[in-house]
């Protein structure tokens, strides 16, 4: 069958819905997984969707195509990405999530995974070969049974989660899908709970369910600011990532939330080593090291983070986009309630959880930056960037060529990296003082603009 490769990403599948994502798609990935999964030894697909228009559609024919594989199927209806990972891990070890995750409402996609373990790379592009090739083998005999994992979902984290005070928070869903599990799942935790935006409306008519973009937090700091609540908790559109805005309303950046939960971790787990993407703040990895931990830098994507923590048997990891994956009394997934519950559990301990969240260190940092590229161009740009980089930055500066290029200095880093889900360059700069973080952008620009010099810079659209 004729298909759009662009739809074929790094970590999972994602196009915009019907021109390059359709039901036929659908059907043939469910065709083409069934047929991998059953090679493998698997018999049973757990499979869920997010609340997007189009996932009802895109379920059901991927339904289908699992059936038609000879695949029995778990069908989990409208959940969290994080609640088909747990229907994933505790009744089947195989699932796919029809989810567009953070991206515009017109998009949707799949996020899968395989005996236990995300499927990225090559095997997304063993399913794209399988697909136009159809070269699936059908054989009849699946079942489809449906299960409501909201239940076991919620009795487990509330039998893991401890609070040690009840707390008043605000949960801004954004009309994404965490907005049916999440705010009943602090209730039960013992929190009193002021919700915005927690029906589920696939248009997203309030704002866009992105916590990683402050124009999306906005709400929840108005919220804060009128009530009594001590802390505000925000989901993206499928409820694998999580954003924390104080009372005051600072944003507590997913690479500041893991300095918190990895002195926690690693009070139970000592010398435990945690894994952090190269996006993260240079204050992470000393603080990891302080607590009698190992740090380990890592390449982006929620895929390659959690394949890495199973290799090392790491017991918590992360990533500066709001992916935090505990393995430590939890399954090792990415999920935004389950790290939010975690959250409470260590800031309850404390009188004020504001003042544990702002003494966390900090240092000045850009946004997450783009310089748009041609198909295929980041990557080049990025094997030059990593070539030249030995001449031009002197010591003390150290070059990392884990993920991209990323310069560490004493006071400070600076990152180009090739995006694997869009032609882009991301950019990251950090600096302990406001000085040192402009003359580590200038230095770093100033090489780029050596290897591409049309490069312009813009903010990270999603």
């Amino acid at each position: 069958m004729q298909l759009a490769p662009s739809i074929f990403k790094a970590y999972d599948i994602r196009g915009v819905v019907p021109s390059t994502l359709t039901p036929q798609v659908a059907e043939a990935l469910g065709r083409a997984f069934g047929t991998i999964a059953r090679a493998q030894g698997e018999r049973t697909v757990a499979v869920g969707r997010d609340g997007r228009l189009s996932g009802p559609s895109l379920s059901a024919a991927l339904v289908r195509g699992l059936l038609a594989s000879g695949i029995d199927v778990i069908d989990v209806g409208m959940v969290t990405t994080p609640m088909l990972y747990f229907a994933a891990s505790t009744l089947a070890s195989s699932g796919i999530q029809v989810t567009g995750s953070h991206n515009p409402k017109d998009y949707n996609g799949f996020k899968m995974v395989m005996c236990g373990h995300a499927i990225y790379g090559e095997d997304i592009q063993a399913l794209r070969r399988m697909m136009e090739e159809e070269n699936w083998v059908l054989q009849s005999g699946g079942n489809v049974r449906n299960i409501n994992v909201l239940a076991p979902y919620q009795a487990r984290i509330v039998l893991d989660a401890k609070l040690a005070r009840p707390m008043h928070i605000v949960v801004d869903c954004g009309n994404g899908v965490a907005g049916a599990s999440a705010p009943a799942i602090f209730r039960a935790l013992g929190c009193q709970v002021t919700e915005l935006f927690s029906e589920v409306d696939g248009n997203f008519p309030n704002h866009h369910p992105d916590p990683s973009k402050p124009e999306n937090l906005r709400d929840l700091i108005k919220a804060l600011q009128a009530s009594d609540a001590e802390l505000g908790l925000a989901f993206d559109g499928d409820g694998d990532r999580l954003g924390i805005v104080t009372k005051d309303g600072n944003t507590i950046y997913p690479d500041r939330q893991m300095i918190l939960f990895a002195q926690d971790v690693l009070s139970r787990v000592p010398g435990g080593e945690i894994v952090f993407d190269v996006k993260c703040s240079q204050r992470l990895a000393p603080a990891i090291e302080a607590f009698g931990g190992k740090a380990l830098m890592y390449k982006t994507g929620h895929s390659l983070i959690k394949a890495r923590m199973k290799e090392i048997d790491s017991p918590l990891g992360g990533e500066m986009s709001g992916h935090i994956f505990f393995k430590e009394r939890w399954f090792g997934f990415d999920d935004g309630t389950y790290a939010g519950c975690r959250l409470l559990e260590i800031v309850s301990r404390s009188p004020d959880a504001n003042a544990v969240l702002n003494a966390l260190p900090t240092s000045f940092s850009t946004p997450e930056l783009n310089v748009k590229c041609a198909e295929g161009e980041p990557h080049h740009v990025t094997a030059k960037l990593q070539g030249q980089a030995a001449s031009t930055f002197a010591a003390p500066a150290r070059v990392s060529d884990i993920d991209g290029l990323r310069v560490d200095w004493p006071d400070g880093f600076g990152l180009i990296r090739a995006s694997n889900t869009t032609p882009v360059l991301v950019l990251r700069f950090e600096g302990h003082t406001p000085e040192a973080l402009a003359r580590i952008e200038g230095e770093m620009l100033a090489l780029l603009r050596q290897v591409k010099p049309d490069a312009t810079i813009e903010e990270a659209a999603h």
